[in-house]
This record gives structure tokens, sequence and C-alpha cells, in this order.
């Protein structure tokens, strides 16, 4: 086994606020306790969550979207379960090699790379109780994470590790929304927000089910959403209820809310399914109840990941059936540039940081 450092560099978060909250600075190596091991962070996506929990979004006083948070301003309940434990380190997404093993745990296991199954079910899965990486505890933005060794999974594959860090926490979210609401052969599949990280992950699975995938992005970003398998894309500046027409959507795989709620189910037919694990246009947003119940309209909300989730993800990827968008990659010292790039929305994909050497 490799001689392990005492100090590694990570990216220390230490509270609410902007990009000063941001500490890449010497930090102890995790020490492993019983079930677990230590990996080497190759690489590790950014995702809405960091910049909302840093930002404070997920309290119940914010009621703008993601791109309307008040930096600055401390919330004490504005993390994904209540309280956010400042100072700790960020990074949801994980792609990295096993370096050591603790106690009954296989040393065998050392050398594998793995991803992390980032919602990890402490209760079991029949508990919708959920703590995550880099949320509840110190995630990827560092050269060392520990993980609970039933939460790494080994994936063969010729991915880069960019690539990989891509997958857990956006392609999770999409397959549990998918599964959760039964998407199936010849449905017809509505996502708003298509060209984003958890969209683009739900065009792609949706379309491996046989699904119908009609994809809303900026008219920009058209082109990129049908490449990877929209049998149609409609700009997000066209009017909705115009384009589709009342009652023809099977599904709606939503995670932008908003303003835009209220047209998503009165396109959806009877007995139509609308799901989301998001909001990030708006956490607010106008409910009709009438279209709700005389349509029979099932709301599905999703965040606890279901225990088959991501052993299919795994399966997918080594069957070579779905493949991520990497938009950009940065050291893991640029993590306030890369933030940055995240928040203008020019990007199609994932924005990826590598720890180096």
């Amino acid at each position: 086994m490799q001689e392990l450092p005492e100090t590694m560099k990570a990216v220390v978060t230490t509270g609410v606020g902007g990009y000063d909250k941001l500490d890449y600075r010497d930090v102890p190596v995790p020490e492993l306790e019983r079930g677990e091991v230590l990996l080497r962070v190759l690489a590790a996506g950014v995702n809405n969550t960091e910049i909302n929990t840093r930002l404070g979004w997920y309290s119940s006083s914010v009621r703008a979207g993601t791109d309307g948070a008040d930096e600055g301003e401390i919330r004490d309940d504005g993390g994904w379960n209540d309280a956010t434990p400042f100072p700790f380190i960020q990074g949801t997404d994980c792609c990295g090699r096993i370096v050591a093993a603790g106690a009954e745990v296989d040393a065998s296991r050392i050398g594998q790379r793995v991803i992390v199954r980032a919602c990890m079910r402490p209760n079991g899965f029949g508990d919708p109780r959920t703590v995550w990486l880099g949320s509840d505890f110190d995630g990827a933005f560092a050269h060392y994470v520990k993980v609970p060794a039933t939460e790494a999974f080994p994936v063969d594959c010729d991915w880069s590790d960019a690539e990989l860090a891509s997958i857990p926490c956006a392609y999770g979210t999409a397959e549990n929304m998918i599964a959760r609401a039964g998407v199936a052969s010849g449905m017809r599949v509505l996502v708003p927000g298509a060209s984003g990280g958890v969209g683009s992950a739900v065009v792609q699975l949706a379309k491996r089910r046989g699904a119908e995938v009609v994809g809303i992005t900026g008219a920009a970003k058209r082109d990129m959403v049908r490449d990877i398998g929209a049998d149609r894309v409609i700009a997000r500046e066209d009017d909705l209820l115009e384009a589709l027409g009342a009652e023809s959507v099977d599904v709606v795989v939503d995670n932008v809310a908003g303003p835009g709620f209220g047209t998503m189910l009165k396109v959806l037919r009877r007995g139509g399914r609308y799901v989301s694990s998001g909001a990030i246009a708006g956490p607010i947003v106008e409910l009709d109840m009438r279209d709700m119940y005389l349509k029979d309209i099932t709301l599905i909300g999703c965040t606890a990941w279901d225990e088959p989730v991501f052993r299919n993800l795994v399966s997918y990827i080594e069957a070579g059936e779905i493949r991520p968008l990497v938009s950009a990659t940065y050291p893991l010292e640029k993590i306030a540039q890369a933030q940055e790039a995240f928040g203008g929305k020019a990007h199609a994909g994932k924005i990826v940081l590598l720890p180096g050497e």
C-alpha cells in the first residue's frame, strides 16, 4: 500500500456567502473508521447543490430561483437536511481510486477506480431519510475523501476520470426520477432544462428506455440537445402550450419549476405524472388544483435514490449505453472560476474539477 501524507489540499467552505467562503488550504487527510475506504480523488463534478448550499438557497426564506439567491445572508436552515455543517468540504460528485481500506473492508479493493453513490440511505432503503456526500459530511473537493465502502462502486470502462465524475449526482438524480415516474417505451416525456447536467442525463436515460423525448432549452443549445437524443427540441422562449398542445405528454421530468410550472400540468395527459428534484427557476409555484385533480395527475418529489438506481447506472456505463457531456475542466484551486462559469449557464453538460497530484 502506498504511503499516505498526513495533510492534503482541499477547498473548505467556511459559511454562507460569496466566493470568499471557498478557502483552498491544507487540512488533515481523513482517518478511516470501520467499513470505510479512503479515495484519492481523481475528479469532482460541479453541481447546483454546492453553490446553492454556499448561498443558503435551501432555506425556506428564499423564494427566488437559484440565479437570485442573496449572497452573504446567513441562513441557519439553508442545507438539504436542515443546518449545514460549516466549515466543511463540499463536492457531491466523486471519481476516485481506493488507496486504503478500513477494518472489515477487503484489502483487495485497494487500487479500484470507483464512483461514489452520493445519496446514502443510512437507515436502509425502506426509510427515505438521506445523508449526502459533500452536503452532510466532507466531500470530494479535496485530494482525498473517505466514504463507506458500500457506497464506492467500481466501474469497468475506458472513460476519463472527468467523464466518470459527471455521473453520480446528475445521472443518479435523473435515473431516480425516470424510474419513479415509470417511464417506459412509447411514452412521450417532456424535459425542461434539457441542456443542463440533470436534463441532459434525463434525455439520454429516457431515450434508453424507448421513450419519445421532447427537450426544452435555450435557442443556442437546441442542436446539442438534439444530438444527445431528443426527438424534438423546443426553445425556452417559445409558447409551450402552442407548440405541443394540451394533454400531449405522458411524463414531465422538471427540475426548472418557477413560472412555467402551471403550463407543465396543462400539457400533461389525463393520468400523467410530473416528477421533480429541483427548482432552478424558483421554488414557489402557482398550482391550479383543478389541473391536478380533474386530470388525475400524480406529482412525484424525488430526493432519496432508490436501491437499483446506482447499480443500474454502472451497468449502463459498462454496456456503453450512455455517455456524459463534459463541458470543461478546471484545477481544484480554480473552483471559484469553475462555479462562476457554471452560474453563467453558457456551458452544455458538466463542469469538472481536477485535484491533480
